[in-house]
């Protein structure tokens, strides 16, 4: 019966385990080459990126750089405005500087990403969520997205392009 052997052939396909999905068409052929060549490049360059920009964020818990209080402000603030120790600017400076740096080269990458996924994860619940979710309102929005790219790295680690994958070691 014909219906019987379209599902037949549907279930196959379903099961094949060695079928991989056609390379999408892009949109302007002559750029394929171009995309090829730079597509491995686009994970670790979020992975760079992120870190690199939570660094200066550390700076100024941990040093007072970059018009930051440094870490006895920084954890009076935390006590008088959140009600929150004032031990954890000095974690969240070292979490952000140098998890940020750790992620940046891809150096125990799981680890810092852990760090930093905790880190905002605070931040969001004790800091941000009653702002809502709009940064611009002082809401969530900025620590839940660095917390879903910490976390994105804590599932897959380093790549190929890392310190991790240069050592051979992955925490």
């Amino acid at each position: 019966m014909v219906v019987e052997r379209d599902v037949t052939l549907l279930l196959a396909k379903a099961t094949d385990m060695d079928a991989s999905p056609a390379a999408p068409r892009p949109l302007i052929p002559a750029f394929r080459p171009l995309q090829e060549a730079l597509s491995p490049l686009g994970e670790p360059l979020v992975r760079f990126s992120t870190g690199l920009f939570l660094m200066p964020h550390g700076a100024q818990k941990l040093f007072g750089w970059f018009g930051g209080q440094g870490v006895d402000e920084t954890g009076t603030y935390f006590v008088t405005v959140y009600s929150l120790p004032g031990y954890l600017a000095l974690i969240a400076g070292l979490v952000e500087f140098f998890g940020g740096m750790a992620l940046a080269l891809g150096l125990a990458t799981r680890l810092a990403a852990g760090m930093i996924v905790v880190l905002m994860a605070v931040a969001i619940i004790e800091v941000h969520w009653a702002s809502g979710f709009f940064w611009s309102q002082g809401g969530f929005e900025y620590p839940l997205l660095w917390a879903l790219i910490a976390f994105s790295f804590l599932l897959r680690g380093g790549g190929r392009y890392s310190l991790d994958a240069a050592l051979g070691v992955e925490l």
